[in-house]
């Protein structure tokens, strides 16, 4: 399956900054897979260690850090050659062996020559505040799951992407085409991108057994609470990711607190939402109150949504019956529009590397969106189906007058005034280049 970063992986080979990689994403979005055929096509030999799968593997690293000594062992173990430049040393289930973790470090010191990737489950939860950690000593990339674009890929619809990759216009997109992007970017919002439900669907296109691998999916992440989250935060946990959905549905889709318990407070859960995060399960879009650079400076860290890293898993975990793929415009405007708002915030958060922010305005309007893009900030208000609203955008605007404001619709490309309509498959193009 062809995934965008395999381009970010041959940058990084290629990098006069090249230390050793450590490759972050949730669970099952396809980091072990990208690492090997990254290996297989860009390198003349593999070398391949689980830390998980062979446990003695870590008495390796108890003897020594040191990095000639380790790449001999290495060899030994591997029965493969390992030479600087032509051979990809993989270090997966990493977080199962600190030592190796902390090993990079001398890596990139004294053998940087040597080209090393690392990846793991849970890594973000495994290595927060490990003392080993090599900091400053690894690059770091992020796997997320599949985007619209590349579920247009794994569908064999190449050419169709393309076509919106080198789209430079705001003149409508020539509606067949259009329609048939409304219809496919409906299986993404059921589908979602994680690797196994889309390979499953491009070969058998059978949407039952695509929710039985989503569901498998969650089932497996909650197992993980309970085996890698520490005792106390368990229940809280499994509490708030439960309760995304729900928070989604709201037409307030703020986190409450106290839609868990009355008495649920939001230092409570802090940790439980953190590991979460770290575990790269949800996104977290905190309230801008003044739209200024930088963004983050300005965001209300007690105030924010919650979204779940898959839009397809979330339809999953809301038990969303496979019929609304069938039925008009009903799977964009399902529970309020949730899924759209969520599927919004993952592909900006996958095409444009930055945490999401949103700004409301003492009840009176909200922007779904900001974007900081090209030294200014976009107001970006999401709009379930086809819905041409925009109170929000004209409150924004009077108040701020931004260059551009945008909408996300199920309606083509089109520019009117300052409002620019972005069709919901196209909204990783933003800003359009005009050429």
């Amino acid at each position: 399956m062809k995934r965008d970063i395999y381009q970010q992986l041959e940058k990084w080979k290629r990098s006069t900054r090249r230390k050793p990689l450590i490759l972050n994403g949730a669970r099952q979005v396809g980091k072990t897979y990208s690492l090997k055929h990254f290996g297989k096509t860009s390198y003349e030999k593999v070398a391949y260690l689980n830390f998980e799968k062979d446990e003695k593997l870590s008495q390796y690293f108890e003897g020594t850090l040191d990095p000639q000594k380790l790449i001999k062992i290495i060899s030994i173990h591997t029965e493969i050659e390992i030479e600087p430049h032509n051979t990809l040393l993989i270090f997966d289930e990493i977080q199962n062996c600190p030592k190796a973790l902390n090993s990079l470090k001398y890596f990139c010191e004294e053998a940087n020559k040597f080209h090393i990737v690392s990846a793991g489950s849970l890594l973000g939860v495994k290595t927060a505040g490990e003392k080993g950690f090599p900091v400053g000593k690894v690059n770091f990339l992020h796997l997320y799951p599949l985007t619209f674009f590349e579920f247009l890929s794994a569908l064999g619809q190449e050419k169709t992407r393309l076509f919106l990759e080198e789209y430079h216009s705001y003149e409508p997109i020539p509606n067949p085409m259009h329609e048939k992007l409304i219809e496919l970017l409906k299986m993404y919002f059921f589908i979602g991108g994680m690797p196994e439900a889309v390979a499953e669907y491009s070969k058998t296109e059978s949407v039952n057994v695509v929710r039985e691998i989503q569901l498998e999916i969650l089932n497996a992440y909650e197992k993980d609470f309970a085996k890698h989250a520490p005792a106390n935060e368990i229940m809280k946990i499994t509490t708030v990711w439960k309760q995304i959905h729900r928070q989604l549905a709201k037409e307030n889709k703020k986190f409450i607190f106290a839609a868990i318990r009355k008495s649920a407070r939001g230092r409570d859960y802090e940790e439980s939402i953190q590991w979460l995060s770290d575990a790269g399960l949800i996104h977290k879009s905190y309230l801008v109150e003044s739209p200024k650079f930088p963004l983050s400076a300005y965001a209300d860290n007690n105030i924010f949504k919650i979204f779940l890293a898959d839009v397809g898993l979330l339809g999953a975990q809301s038990n969303l019956s496979p019929h609304t793929i069938i039925d008009g415009d009903l799977l964009f405007t399902e529970f309020k529009g949730a899924l759209t708002e969520n599927y919004v915030a993952q592909e900006l958060i996958a095409t444009k590397r930055k945490e999401p922010y949103y700004w409301a305005s003492e009840g009176v309007a909200e922007i779904d969106f900001l974007i900081e893009e090209e030294h200014e900030i976009y107001p970006l208000e999401v709009k379930a189906g086809g819905s041409q609203k925009k109170k929000s955008l004209l409150a924004y605007n009077q108040k701020y007058s931004p260059s551009k404001l945008i909408r996300a619709t199920t309606m083509n490309l089109k520019h009117d005034g300052d409002i620019y309509n972005y069709p919901l498959y196209l909204i990783s193009r933003f800003p359009l280049p005009i050429v």
